[in-house]
């Protein structure tokens, strides 16, 4: 029996390159990527994956040209639009993880629209990480307990974790990148120490849930040791 993990994070990689390869417009490679992430978030609650987390634009990708920058925001709030009623049907809660403040007007409405929509939803956690720089939630972490004028000794992990974006969830399990890239890109920096990592050359549009299966299984076979020997952990 499949071991499913409690939580997957998922680094959507490589839509531009599946869309040069087929002679398309890059815009089309995202339109292909947003119909494959609302397969795998579908897959992830079918599973019983508690906490799925999807990096959906980081603070870097406000450098690439303007005109891709609007159409991954229009996506976004169209995914949004059309996936409401389902997120809540399939008792899905919807969280961002970054500076929502910093995103155009209409995109923000829709996300805080479906936040407080799918508020009450307890079967999964859908975070998109938007805006989102794993060194800047850090140091905002920092920040904050700074300001709160909280004493160095007083500093745990546990208390710095309350501190970021992810409060209260568990740290991923499973990490999956795509296109063939071997980095975390700035991505949940603190809260992948433990992480295991899962990497395919598969470019995103072509993620399938059956690829998604193949990480869970290929986790399945890993031994998490957390800094233990492997003999501890079979009782010898």
């Amino acid at each position: 029996m499949m071991h499913i993990p409690t939580h997957i994070a998922i680094i959507m990689d490589g839509n531009g390159r599946w869309a040069k390869q087929r002679g398309l417009q890059r815009s089309d490679g995202h339109r292909a990527g947003t119909e494959a992430a609302r397969a795998v978030v579908t897959r992830c609650r079918e599973l019983g994956v508690r906490h799925l987390t999807l990096y959906t634009f980081s603070k870097e990708n406000w450098s690439r040209p303007k005109d891709e920058v609007r159409t991954l925001f229009d996506l976004l709030t169209t995914f949004l639009k059309r996936e409401e009623k389902s997120l809540k049907e399939q008792g899905i809660r919807l969280q961002v993880l970054g500076e929502i403040d910093d995103m155009p007007l209409a995109v923000r409405q829709v996300l805080r629209h479906v936040i407080r929509q799918t508020a009450d939803c307890g079967e999964m956690t859908l975070n998109l990480a938007l805006n989102y720089s794993g060194r800047e939630e850090i140091l905002r972490a920092a920040r904050a307990l700074a300001a709160k004028g909280v004493s160095p000794e007083a500093i745990t992990e546990e208390v710095f974790a309350n501190e970021l974006w992810t409060a209260g969830q568990p740290d991923p399990d499973l990490v999956i990148r795509t296109s063939g890239e071997l980095r975390l890109s700035n991505y949940l920096l603190f809260q992948s120490a433990y992480s295991e990592f899962y990497f395919t050359d598969i470019y995103w549009p072509d993620f399938t849930p059956t690829e998604l299966e193949k990480a869970i299984a290929d986790l399945n076979g890993r031994q998490r040791r957390f800094g233990k020997t492997g003999d501890q952990l079979d009782g010898a």
